[in-house]
């Protein structure tokens, strides 16, 4: 595919005409929400479109993390296309290299592959408000115009670093899970693992029968459920082949629990905290038949914040990784890194070969969502904007004074249950702004500062029912919070709340405009 670019000698003249943009849209991004939203404008007959990946596969998340382990923590009914059911999952909670197949196969099936560009970075994309057009500056300094730019660029891309004296002083092998080196053979050798999140719990139950000794290094515990996992007979993948409707019918019921489990038990939690009490009861038990008669590892395990104030998980194994002879639970804080391992503050140096990070991502950060500068009208750009006045945009996807711009992941719009919810209830809402923009012969359109202002002031109305405000989340670490205080990650509503208004709000809540032409 010929993708039109713009040198950097032309830019300059270009400001002072009326140009037409190269692309109708671009994408930034070939993740789940990047396919989504492609997939989206092919089916509404939008193909001036362009994705541009830096990576060498789509996939994202997906595609970057390969630890032991990784699998989904949604059931694969639920965390996938609702248009795309797979019917061959190898089992209820897939592992990741399948999720990255289904991807793959995905981005075949509808035609993307030939709208991508891979190995393609974005460094700046600023608004041209003369000619109402994107200038989305890329390697090697060219430029491409898009009318429209989509941000699909994902919330977990960016591994965090912990801030840990000492870390650039030892000598062994350090690996973050969301860069998992391969080369790297844990057998037999002493490994550290710091941090005790979702990716611990995948991570930890699997390496610890390879290796000669596992510290696992805790400064949060994590509230986690039993895990209904099961290998999915041959009988259930031709039934799901055959009859698409038992695959829709069993997805209905798996997003029905993951809704009360992840999402109306956190969003209502002041109507009925009794449902987080039941959950956290669960938790409890599911600690202890795992590790029977171990009220020492009880109290480190048991977390002291409400259940949904940090992302839960489901593991049959975490837990009774402890017991073995071979791995420690260390919750005494770490003093430094050493040469030849880890000093806690009670003095202890434990020495060790490999350090493995799970120490998970920068999130709703300056330079991580978006990852590159996005400069709007007089010149505000938007990571700025978020730091000075709070995370916030319409329905999660727009921001005033940004005209012609998404993102797919912006504040308050992830919804509990599923990646894969959100990215299609954002589709449909930026590519119905689009189509209306090319109805109403508009080429800007943008979101009414009034609209989006009583959106934001109904989600902090809302956020007052959650679980983060009222059940100790301050003592959570949680990555669902921000330097502000707020829990911008994810939207207090439920997943038909959110798709039907996608779907059904009105487009007069954005001005459309033309683009004036020179006499």
């Amino acid at each position: 595919m010929n993708i039109a670019v713009t040198k950097p000698e032309q830019i300059e003249v270009q400001r002072a005409q009326t140009i037409n943009p190269d692309h109708e849209v671009v994408i930034v991004g070939a993740g789940i929400s990047g396919l989504g939203i492609a997939i989206r404008l092919k089916e509404q007959g939008i193909e001036s479109f362009i994705i541009l990946e830096r990576a060498g596969q789509v996939g994202g998340t997906w595609r970057d993390n390969r630890y032991p382990g990784i699998a989904v923590d949604i059931t694969s009914f639920t965390y996938s296309y609702s248009f795309e059911q797979n019917p061959n999952w190898s089992s209820v909670f897939a592992p990741g290299n399948e999720l990255q197949s289904y991807t793959e196969r995905v981005a075949a099936k509808y035609g993307i592959y030939p709208h991508i560009r891979f190995g393609v970075s974005v460094s700046r994309a600023e608004f041209d408000e003369q000619n109402h057009c994107w200038r989305i500056e890329i390697d090697g300094g060219d430029a491409i115009t898009a009318r429209h730019l989509v941000s699909a660029t994902g919330g977990l891309i960016s591994p965090k670093m912990p801030d840990i004296e000492g870390i650039g002083d030892f000598k062994g092998k350090i690996i973050h899970t969301g860069h998992w080196d391969d080369s790297v053979d844990l057998k037999g050798k002493r490994d550290a693992v710091i941090g005790t999140g979702a990716t611990a719990v995948q991570l930890v139950p699997k390496i610890a029968p390879l290796v000669k000794r596992l510290d696992v290094y805790q400064r949060t515990p994590i509230w986690l459920l039993k895990k209904p996992d099961y290998a999915l007979p041959g009988w259930l993948k031709s039934a799901f082949r055959l009859l698409p409707g038992v695959q829709r019918a069993v997805r209905a019921g798996t997003d029905i629990v993951s809704e009360s489990v992840m999402v109306i038990s956190t969003i209502y939690y002041r109507q009925a905290p009794w449902i987080v009490r039941k959950y956290e009861e669960a938790g409890i038990n599911n600690m202890k038949e795992q590790l029977p008669g171990r009220p020492d590892l009880w109290e480190k395990l048991t977390p002291k914040y409400g259940f949904g104030c940090k992302r839960p998980s489901f593991s049959n194994e975490y837990f009774r990784t402890f017991a073995r002879e071979n791995t420690e639970l260390i919750t005494d804080p770490i003093e430094r890194i050493t040469e030849k391992g880890i000093k806690t503050r009670d003095g202890v140096e434990h020495k060790i070969d490999v350090l493995i990070l799970a120490t998970g991502y920068r999130v709703f950060e300056k330079g991580n969502l978006p990852s590159y500068d996005v400069v709007g009208r007089k010149g505000q750009e938007i990571g700025t904007f978020w730091e000075d006045n709070r995370y916030q945009a319409y329905e999660g996807l727009t921001v005033p004074g940004f005209p012609n711009f998404y993102v797919m992941l912006g504040p308050y719009a992830l919804i509990g249950t599923s990646y894969f919810k959100m990215a299609e209830g954002n589709a449909i809402h930026a590519v119905r702004c689009i189509k209306e923009g090319l109805k109403r012969k508009a080429t800007c359109v943008e979101v009414r500062q009034d609209v989006h202002d009583r959106y934001f002031a109904d989600i902090q109305r809302r956020q007052q029912n959650t679980v983060f405000l009222n059940h100790n989340c301050s003592l959570s670490n949680s990555y669902y919070f921000d330097k502000h205080g707020d829990a911008p990650m994810l939207r207090p509503s439920t997943s038909v709340e959110m798709l039907w208004r996608a779907k059904h709000l009105p487009m007069d809540n954005y001005q459309f405009s033309t683009v004036k032409k020179p006499a």
